[in-house]
């Protein structure tokens, strides 16, 4: 029965180290959060589009580039194929680092219109007057491997900004 356990146990830590998405990871650097990967790498579960046109786009930051245009770590871009979409993004190395997505609804590349969406690792709040959360708010810790991240995308609605309702 303990060996029963055991072995339960040990598949449910292997199901949360390595969800089921980390075998079908998208984007260029899907390698890196094979299971069994050594390479540090953030596999972002990206949920919530509000239509599967356009493209969405993951950007990773680090402490003293946040948010500045063009000093991203590392960005990957891909067109929207599903409703919910585990993208694999290579960094560095071990570090604190954040994740900012970005869904591109119509695909025109521009620099934010009103009907794209966005969110950010830890899924903060966020509002018309707060778009942009610190970088303490959205930080996650990045060792040697895949660290999954959750990010559920926000949509301007009226005067609010939240998630599309299903």
């Amino acid at each position: 029965m303990l060996k029963l356990m055991s072995s339960i146990a040990a598949a449910v830590l292997a199901l949360v180290a390595f969800p089921a998405s980390a075998e079908a990871a998208l984007g260029p650097d899907a390698a890196a959060c094979r299971p069994g990967s050594n390479q540090s790498a953030v596999l972002v579960s990206v949920s919530g589009f509000k239509s599967r046109a356009g493209r969405v786009r993951v950007q990773i930051y680090n402490a003293s580039n946040f948010l500045m245009k063009g000093k991203r770590v590392r960005r990957v871009d891909l067109p929207v194929s599903a409703t919910s979409m585990p993208i694999c993004v290579a960094v560095p190395g071990p570090g604190t680092y954040a994740v900012a997505v970005r869904h591109d609804a119509d695909g025109d590349n521009q620099k934010g219109d009103w009907g794209d969406g966005g969110g950010f690792s830890r899924n903060p709040k966020i509002t018309l007057l707060d778009l942009k959360p610190s970088f303490s708010e959205v930080a996650v810790p990045v060792g040697r491997g895949p660290r999954a991240v959750q990010v559920v995308l926000n949509y301007r609605h009226g005067l609010s900004i939240r998630p599309v309702r299903s």
